[in-house]
């Protein structure tokens, strides 16, 4: 019990432990799975938009709507862990496809969020294109 209370406080203030993002995997990944709906350029207008009831949202603006980056928000649409998406939403779960190794990022708040390493990825890359 002792090493496992160790362990996560050397991860929690330890600032680079499990924090690490690859920009370039998130574009790779975005690219894949998230185009198609929300354009090659991240503004809603993907080759499948105008097939889909509700259209996808630009994803350069997260920012400037949330009044800063909804870090938490992303991770729980993606990895299908925000309520809205289990009761229906038009954004797929990606979770279950995203499942690697575990993550850490940082809240809005500071405090950490486990997920995955490609679902931290995508989140730096979304980080990097906010306008």
């Amino acid at each position: 019990m002792k090493l496992v209370l160790a362990t996560l406080t050397a991860l929690t203030l330890s600032p680079a432990a499990g924090m690490a993002q690859d920009v370039e995997n998130g574009t790779n990944l975005y690219d894949q799975h998230c185009a198609v709906c929300h354009g090659a350029d991240a503004r809603g207008k993907g080759p499948l938009a105008p097939a889909l009831i509700l259209q996808p949202p630009s994803l350069r603006e997260l920012t400037q709507r949330n009044d800063g980056f909804p870090t938490v928000r992303v991770v729980m649409r993606i990895d299908g862990s925000d309520p809205l998406v289990s009761h229906g939403s038009p954004m797929p779960i990606y979770g279950p496809f995203f499942e690697e190794k575990d993550a850490m990022l940082k809240s809005e708040s500071g405090q950490p969020i486990m997920t995955s390493q490609p679902i931290a990825d995508l989140v730096a890359y979304l980080k990097h294109i906010q306008e």
